[in-house]
């Protein structure tokens, strides 16, 4: 490709790709595009996802044989191993979490053919060092408000046995206790002896999307906790709860 074009547009190729990290073929697709502007063709570039994720769909295929369960058409936990191997991560590791939010992952622990390859070129991944380099990003996405709430409510859906509305106990205390620890809430521990000690039931989705409404909003001594606030009345008996074990101050 390169060979039939002039001196100067070569060092343009070459300065494009130096600046943003794109290959040659999406290089020549900007410049061409913007008609060899280099300022045009950044704007294109970055303003245009589509162009900027070219990733190889071989590879993609590729790596999807290397994870897919040998019987069927699917990664399960042993290709999900494997996969957390290559990236030299923990499978407990909350990136992979945001990874399955990513990939719009149906279930834990399992990939579909269309939710890797599809998750993989919407981050415009197509390689295991690419993704390995993409992951402090992924983590760091956490700390956004936004993508938090969303990461934390789609890990209900995730997190859930196929078929069940609820969450199991086990599988929720699990759950937000990965959670918070990266929200750093200092009552995380005394809600999962809560859950276990006074409800030792599965959890709804009410109850899953209020409880963060409850950490994002009351400081962790309830000093600005309303006792007629609309919470559901599983968030009013933990109060009660950690009052009466004198973890926060009588309210009286």
């Amino acid at each position: 490709m390169m060979s039939k074009l002039g001196r100067g547009q070569k060092d343009k190729v070459q300065q494009f790709m130096a600046i943003t990290g794109a290959s040659e073929k999406v290089a020549l697709q900007a410049l061409k595009a913007s008609d060899w502007h280099l300022e045009g063709a950044f704007d294109i570039f970055y303003s245009q996802p589509q162009i900027r994720a070219v990733t190889d769909t071989r590879h993609l295929e590729e790596l999807y044989k290397r994870y897919r369960d040998p019987d069927v058409d699917m990664i399960l936990v042993e290709g999900i191993s494997l996969l957390c191997n290559d990236l030299q991560v923990d499978p407990q590791d909350i990136v992979m979490l945001v990874l399955s939010w990513h990939m719009k992952a149906a279930t834990m622990c399992e990939f579909s053919r269309q939710e890797f390859i599809g998750g993989l070129q919407s981050l415009g991944v197509d390689s295991i060092p690419k993704l390995r380099e993409k992951l402090p990003s992924l983590r760091n996405e956490l700390r956004d408000e936004h993508k938090f709430r969303e990461i934390y409510n789609f890990a209900f859906s995730w997190a859930r046995e196929k078929g069940q509305k609820p969450l199991a106990l086990d599988t929720a205390l699990g759950m937000w206790r990965l959670l918070f620890s990266e929200k750093h809430w200092p009552l995380v521990e005394h809600w999962c002896q809560f859950l276990q000690v006074r409800h030792n039931k599965a959890i709804s989705r009410d109850t899953w999307s209020q409880l963060l409404e409850f950490v994002k909003t009351i400081d962790p001594q309830l000093s600005n906790y309303d006792e007629e606030g609309a919470w559901p009345y599983l968030i009013d008996e933990f109060v009660e709860y950690l009052t009466e074990n004198g973890i926060v101050p009588s309210r009286k």
